[in-house]
């Protein structure tokens, strides 16, 4: 018995050794699979968008590409050493496309949500927004909160699966909801008179009021929910999740997001050069 426990011993530490070596080769595995190395031996990032988020992603007068999460986009590629490629792809379809391979990462201002990851993975939120309205502006001094909404008498648009529809759905089912394609067709339906209130995010919201909602309609412009924004990457990609986050508190560190924030969030100048969406 006494002349076994060596050899147990030794089964037992190259065993453990095997073990290691096996996690070891998985990691470095895991690692040269990483759509990082995709994108650095390409040369280029391959960003999703929904063109229309107005201010994240748009499109100029010259037909460019513009908005926060672009320049955030083009620092991103700058960081990485390569080339900016826009995808814009159709938000019913984004998180499939980025998924089965269409691009590397999806930058177009989606909240977090808990349906969403169980699809797609998050990096760490870059910005903080919320759900508000518009209302026709034969509703104003009216109707004060979403609550006052919820009756079937009142017409509520948002954009089709997006945390806009969701909130209408649940804060707010009595009212009879109209879901469209775009945010843009929402929020005419309820500038043409024939909806009462549009329910989006709120930096939308603003730019809306701002471009287009003086003598049309009423912001009530107190966010009800809690919207985290953030990138989103295929699942088992750990490397380029490390890589995003650590990209994200330099720059938030460094100056560069603030100058971004500034430009597209904080003021209202670029409204001037960018397609009106009616």
């Amino acid at each position: 018995m006494k002349k076994g426990l060596p050899r147990i011993s030794v089964v037992i530490v190259l065993l453990s050794c095997w073990i290691c070596a096996s996690a070891i080769g998985a990691d470095i595995d895991l690692a040269k699979k990483s759509t990082l190395e995709t994108i650095l031996k390409r040369g280029e990032l391959w960003v999703g968008f929904d063109s229309g988020y107005m201010p994240f992603e748009m499109t100029d007068q010259k037909g460019r590409y513009v908005g926060f999460d672009i320049d955030m986009a083009k620092e991103m590629a700058k960081a990485l050493g390569v080339k900016f490629v826009p995808i814009n792809t159709a938000w019913d379809d984004i998180i499939p496309s980025l998924t089965t391979g269409k691009f590397d990462i999806i930058i177009s201002g989606m909240t977090i949500t808990q349906e969403r990851n169980l699809k797609i993975n998050f990096a760490d939120p870059y910005i903080i927004v919320g759900q508000t309205i518009l209302l026709n502006k034969k509703h104003a001094g009216k109707i004060n909160s979403y609550k006052d909404l919820n009756h079937s008498r009142y017409i509520v648009t948002s954009q089709s699966r997006t945390t806009g529809e969701g909130a209408v759905k649940i804060l707010i089912p009595k009212s009879t909801y109209k879901s469209f394609k775009t945010e843009n067709e929402a929020v005419n339906e309820v500038l043409n008179g024939k909806a009462d209130a549009f329910v989006y995010d709120l930096p939308f919201c603003a730019v809306v009021m701002a471009m287009q909602g003086n003598g049309k309609l009423f912001f009530l412009d107190t966010p009800f929910t809690y919207e985290p924004l953030a990138w989103a990457v295929r699942k088992t990609d750990p490397d380029f999740l490390n890589w995003l986050n650590n990209f994200l508190r330099q720059v938030k560190n460094d100056g560069r997001y603030d100058r971004i924030y500034n430009k597209w969030i904080k003021s209202t100048d670029w409204i001037k050069n960018v397609q009106r969406f009616d």
